[in-house]
């Protein structure tokens, strides 16, 4: 298992996902580092906060800056003297407690660092932590252990309030993300409200995906700090399933494993209402639900209807559903508000094949999807996707570009739609 920190990494937010079913602690720890090389240079170590630092936020790390030599060792402990639980960076730039810290209260932290002729540095440092900020921001983390996840499934984290630009750096640096097995990722902000977290390809087959949000106490921009700690445990599917929509033929190609298991017909949104092209995932499943347009003024168009096996694509009202009163239009002409319609017995197989996190790719539509309409990290390939990071992105993995051809990129279906 290794550690991926913050780059390498609505439902409504009722659906936030806080402690429940997930580890104590995701340490942002790889194994011990190497050796540091032989080295003339005379060792030197600085450490951070201040000595004697006030209002730190209860989110502080121990930053330590090291030449000559590493760091051998962090010990922290709180005003009582007990020890602070947590572990170094990977990058060796800073301890990280294992949990925030309490407010208004003062800790002690001692590094010892050591060169490479074996002799050592020790520098101390204590500070005090800040009150309760009055002003928080809050998240939801979709992620829970009792799930099991499409192999497209994002790490999504969805804030209450806007994260603007000049905080996001920070932010992102208190995501940590554990994948097992491992597989690279990088976090992209699609708004001031949503970042999310995705590798080059989709995740293999059977993977693990481990979360902690450390933001408790984080500066989250405008005078407002995180309200606590989140922890989210993803289970990835052992099948790969995809499904690829082609307005040109109106049919939905279902993948497993990538290779075709079934071919539909669809009708896909009508001209005044298109449905969005682009990649997209499965957010939420319902096999019975309502859909009521009655509350939006603007729409001219409005419908209460009872909807059955229905899969939601989009915040702005995508999804797949049974629509047995289209099935004569379904492969022909597209008549829908925008939703993905089938049969109601293909609607119940798609219904039982697919997880939340299942990738549905739409081509050909008079429209794309919107960035943040939606888990909407597959909507652009990688080289654009990786300029939403907040942190500089290595360029070895901004060179991963999109390897795997997906089902996506095969070729469509040669079906000529009945007329």
């Amino acid at each position: 298992m290794a550690l991926v920190l913050a780059v390498v990494a609505p439902l409504a937010l009722t659906a936030c996902s806080a402690d429940e079913g997930a580890p104590a602690f995701v340490a942002p720890t790889q194994s011990a580092p190497e050796p540091a090389p032989a080295s003339t240079e005379p060792l030197a170590l600085a450490v951070t906060p201040a000595e004697a630092a006030k209002n730190q936020p209860v989110s502080t790390e121990i930053g330590t800056q090291v030449s000559g030599g590493q760091v051998q060792s962090v010990t922290m402990t709180d005003a009582a003297g007990a020890a602070v639980a947590g572990a170094m960076r990977a990058d060796g730039t800073s301890f990280v407690p294992a949990k925030p810290l309490k407010y208004g209260k003062k800790y002690s932290a001692t590094v010892v660092a050591v060169g490479p002729d074996g002799k050592t540095m020790e520098k101390k440092t204590s500070f005090t932590t800040m009150g309760k900020p009055s002003k928080k921001t809050g998240a939801g983390l979709y992620l829970f252990s009792d799930r099991t996840y499409g192999v497209a499934m994002p790490v999504v984290l969805e804030f209450t309030s806007p994260v603007p630009e000049s905080a996001r750096a920070a932010v992102e640096r208190r995501l940590f993300v554990t994948v097992d097995p491992p597989q690279p990722g990088i976090w992209h902000w699609s708004s001031p409200l949503q970042v999310m977290y995705r590798g080059p390809q989709y995740w293999q087959t059977g993977t693990k995906i481990t979360v902690r949000a450390a933001l408790e106490g984080v500066p989250m921009g405008n005078g407002r700090y995180g309200d606590q700690d989140r922890l989210g445990v993803g289970n990835i599917a052992k099948e790969k399933i995809e499904l690829i929509v082609d307005n040109a033929t109106k049919r939905m190609q279902v993948f497993k494993n990538d290779a075709v298991v079934k071919t539909m017909p669809v009708s896909l949104g009508k001209t005044k209402t298109p449905s969005s092209s682009g990649t997209m995932v499965i957010m939420d499943k319902q096999q019975k639900t309502v859909f009521d347009t009655t509350d939006d003024p603007g729409n001219v168009d409005r419908y209460v209807v009872n909807i059955e096996y229905a899969q939601r694509l989009t915040w702005g009202g995508e999804y797949i559903h049974a629509a047995p009163w289209s099935v004569k239009d379904q492969g022909v002409r597209n008549v829908s508000h925008g939703c993905v319609n089938v049969s109601m017995a293909n609607a119940v197989y798609l219904f039982n094949l697919t997880s939340i996190g299942t990738p549905v790719t739409v081509k050909g539509t008079e429209r794309k999807i919107k960035p943040a309409n939606g888990w909407t990290a597959w909507s652009v390939g990688w080289a654009d996707y990786v300029k939403g990071s907040a942190l500089p992105v290595p360029p070895e993995l901004a060179a991963l570009g999109d390897p795997q051809p997906s089902a996506s990129a095969l070729p469509s279906p040669s079906v000529t739609p009945t007329p």
